[in-house]
């Protein structure tokens, strides 16, 4: 997608994986070497605590999936969330929302559907990374004491799926959500995961992670170029890729 865009608007600039073995040499690799980066699961949490500064919604989530080189400082952002409600706007006004797991992308959804004014809750498999949630005021549950309600929107941001052909959840409890949501969708992309697959079988509207990752990634790359360019510019050259 970055790339798509660098050349649609002439830039001159390469975006490709780098390996760093050592995680104690991140900062350092990364202020001489790029002037951008992104950070995918499971390392956000970790680069927030890199950061030198954490800006906009990032500050709550505590988790960065962009990182900016300013001046020789680590500047932290996160477009997942800002990204994702963009993904969302063909579902209509989304108030009731239910999202399974608690890492990093989970966080993010957490804090950007509260402060737009909807009723959150979080399903995880144990209790123990259920804090963050509940100390900002949401609703937060283990499987063993999840009290079912209604819903207009269940999100997966577990990896269940992505290499295996895993639920995120018992099956059972997952058609009882399902049988209780108006529409669903998983972070993971490009592929009919088994959570997709269930709500296909029980004809609950959804949609997989590309939009979120067009999205996200168009933000990221506006924080690149100190926003540069017109959204609509960069969203015309990265949906190429799909």
């Amino acid at each position: 997608m970055h790339t798509f865009a660098i050349d649609g608007l002439g830039l001159q600039a390469t975006y490709t994986k780098t390996l760093i073995e050592d995680a104690c040499k991140i900062p350092s690799e990364f202020l001489e070497n790029f002037d951008g980066a992104n950070v995918t699961v499971p390392h956000k949490e970790s680069a927030y605590a890199m950061c030198d500064e954490v800006r906009g919604v990032a500050k709550d989530v505590k988790a960065v999936n962009t990182l900016i080189n300013e001046n020789g400082n680590i500047i932290g952002y996160n477009t997942d969330a800002a990204g994702f409600l963009k993904s969302m706007e063909s579902f209509g006004e989304i108030k009731k929302v239910l999202i399974l797991g608690a890492g990093g992308t989970a966080k993010a959804l957490g804090v950007i559907f509260k402060q737009h004014n909807a009723q959150v809750t979080v399903l995880n498999r144990s209790k123990n990374r259920l804090a963050f949630f509940e100390d900002i005021g949401i609703e937060a549950y283990s499987w063993d004491d999840f009290e079912l309600s209604t819903y207009d929107l269940v999100v997966n941001t577990t990896s269940a799926g992505l290499q295996e052909e895993t639920l995120p959840i018992e099956e059972n409890i997952l058609r009882d959500i399902f049988s209780k949501t108006k529409f669903a969708t998983d972070v993971i992309y490009n592929k009919e995961t088994p959570f997709l697959k269930l709500a296909n079988e029980m004809d609950v509207p959804n949609k997989d992670g590309a939009d979120m990752l067009l999205y996200q990634g168009v933000l990221a790359f506006n924080l690149f170029y100190n926003h540069a360019f017109k959204l609509d510019e960069i969203t015309k050259y990265m949906k190429k890729t799909f």
